[in-house]
């Protein structure tokens, strides 16, 4: 079994050297502590989010203060191809059930969006709230996937930002997911994915990408793509295209 992941902050984490002992205190040392209850000898790592790993041994604990011995440090690269989510807002969680789905699968960004249809509307007053719940949810997604670069939370975007945004990055491969496509996610070859330094899946609400949003995204330069036969919902079809682009990439090799 995998060792348990840990979160420490990069400034503290990149004085780490193998061999010495390294205090970490707060939330993180008081889960390891008092819930996971480790032990002498018992071994974890500390991530910093950004890459960098920690192998450590633990040493002791109390409350909230942890002291482990540093095994090795090593950074973890940036995969070749950044994978984005898109996922439109959505009832009962769903949209963070992508999210937290997405992030253990690999996923490097994510972008809130509130489309046309979405029955869930991001007030500007509880945004802040809303936006946090996401960080927090991607953050124990990335720890209980044991990653050690984690993914980045974007601003939330209505269709016109998202528009905006998919012109700005125009180096991004961004394929839409809509079920009236022509074309099959199936016809995908991996030569037309190898080369794509950024690949962006956009996911419709429940009720759907309206038309408009549909024209105008593909104004921008999105592919239209039925990703299978079955309708899937909101919280599972991004996931099913990310796994299905970490097949084709390479990125399981």
């Amino acid at each position: 079994m995998t060792d348990p992941v840990f979160f420490a902050d990069g400034s503290e984490l990149n004085g780490a050297s193998a061999g010495e002992e390294f205090v970490l205190a707060g939330a993180e040392a008081r889960h390891a502590v008092t819930v996971r209850r480790l032990r002498a000898g018992e071994t974890l790592d500390l991530v910093d989010g950004a890459g960098k790993r920690a192998a450590c041994e633990f040493v002791s604990g109390e409350k909230d203060t942890m002291t482990v011995r540093v095994v090795s440090v090593t950074q973890e690269p940036a995969p070749a191809t950044e994978f984005v989510l898109v996922q439109a807002l959505a009832k009962g969680d769903r949209d963070l059930q992508a999210a937290e789905s997405a992030t253990e699968l690999g996923v490097d960004r994510v972008i809130p969006w509130q489309a046309d249809r979405s029955i869930v509307r991001l007030k500007p007053e509880r945004a802040a709230k809303t936006l946090a719940k996401w960080q927090s949810t991607m953050a124990a997604a990335a720890k209980q996937s044991r990653r050690a670069r984690w993914p980045e939370l974007g601003e939330h975007v209505n269709s016109s930002g998202l528009a905006s945004l998919m012109q700005q990055e125009s180096g991004t491969l961004w394929f839409v997911l809509h079920e009236s496509s022509a074309v099959s996610w199936g016809g995908l070859e991996s030569q037309e994915l190898s080369g794509a330094e950024s690949i962006g899946v956009i996911v419709g609400p429940e009720g759907g990408i309206s038309d408009q949003e549909l024209n105008r995204f593909v104004a921008a330069g999105a592919r239209p793509l039925k990703l299978g036969h079955e309708v899937m919902r909101a919280s599972t079809a991004g996931p099913a295209a990310l796994a299905a682009l970490c097949a084709l990439t390479g990125r399981w090799a």
